[in-house]
């Protein structure tokens, strides 16, 4: 099956290498990307810890913002090197502080730069390199653009759009607001694999459960879920057998505790701190009896600082004495 076909999506602040391993004891074969990471802070900063991963989050994707080509093609080849499966540009980041850098969305009204920058990083490496991008600009709604873009990319060899169905609003909304303000538009991804049979195109925005994000699949080459899975991340659970008819590596939601917990206890000894290995896990439970004792024992301050890696224990301790445990033990996959 197409390797795109389920996705969670990069997200700052959120999809570090913790979140996805977490992600992982959920999905075998969701598609992983990372955190956006700048080709300033690949080339400059530090490297080896930003390009770090678990082996066991394969397929993973380096997701990179730049503009500027002979960057790009270096930052794309550290990536490589680190083990990614894929390199992937940002064109629909819209915050100010991106803006600032000329990358992101604004790259949308570059699209012979964008295929310079595709050009140079293919050239560069093996793996594939692909981009991400909104449907439009501030409050034009030109199917034009969005087509232009993507045919003049697609020249360049990039064969994988991932196409947020929103256009990016450059001023007046906040990036927060920028995920839910700009009205979606599926129909203008639909018409993109219409107009463009052969490349893979995968839809971003609003996908918030399965029979929805299946529907999409009888026209579209992929889905990519962003904050439910984040948030609800019990859902990837499903996305193997639900996507591509396999068993989820594990049953419920002990077992992915205890594959946490092994990997808590490795990471804290290696001098991680116990609250950004626990941090992906606050939403495991959301839905159950006990959740939100759970979420306060691992979000804590002085629980995390006193207890360290037995935070676990003790968040699991909290959810059961609010009648969580037998809930949460019984709850398999069907």
């Amino acid at each position: 099956m197409n390797p795109h076909r389920f996705c969670v999506a990069p997200m700052l602040d959120l999809t570090d290498r913790h979140c996805r391993h977490f992600h992982r004891q959920l999905s075998r074969r969701a598609r992983l990307y990372t955190e956006m990471v700048s080709t300033g802070a690949l080339l400059h900063g530090p490297r080896e810890r930003l390009l770090r991963f678990d082996e066991t989050q394969h397929p993973v994707v380096l997701q990179l913002g730049g503009s500027e080509p002979r960057a790009l093609a270096q930052a794309a080849r550290f990536g490589e090197r680190a083990g990614y499966d894929e390199v992937n540009l940002n064109c629909g980041c819209p915050s100010e502080r991106v803006q600032r850098g000329a990358f992101g969305a604004c790259l949308m009204a570059e699209p012979a730069l964008v295929a310079e920058c595709v050009r140079a990083m293919r050239d560069a490496v093996s793996i594939p390199v692909t981009v991400k991008h909104r449907i439009g600009l501030d409050r034009v709604e030109d199917y034009g653009f969005v087509r232009d873009f993507v045919g003049t990319v697609a020249q360049a060899g990039c064969e994988v759009f991932v196409v947020h169905a929103r256009n990016a609003w450059l001023a007046g909304l906040s990036p927060r607001e920028n995920r839910t303000v700009p009205p979606l538009r599926y129909g203008t991804v639909v018409d993109l694999k219409r107009d463009f049979p052969a490349l893979t195109i995968v839809l971003n925005g609003g996908l918030r459960d399965h029979d929805a994000a299946l529907a999409h699949l009888a026209r579209l080459d992929g889905v990519m879920m962003g904050r439910e899975a984040c948030e609800n991340p019990w859902i990837l659970a499903e996305v193997d057998g639900r996507y591509f008819g396999e068993a989820a590596p594990h049953a419920n939601r002990d077992e992915v505790v205890e594959a946490m917990r092994r990997y808590l206890l490795r990471e804290v000894a290696a001098g991680e701190p116990a609250r950004a290995v626990l941090r992906p896990m606050l939403g495991l439970f959301n839905g159950l009896p006990g959740a939100r004792g759970w979420r306060r024992a691992l979000s804590a301050p002085a629980l995390l600082a006193a207890e360290g890696p037995r935070t676990l224990d003790r968040a699991l301790q909290a959810m059961r004495a609010a009648g969580g445990g037998r809930r949460a033990r019984t709850a398999e996959l069907q």
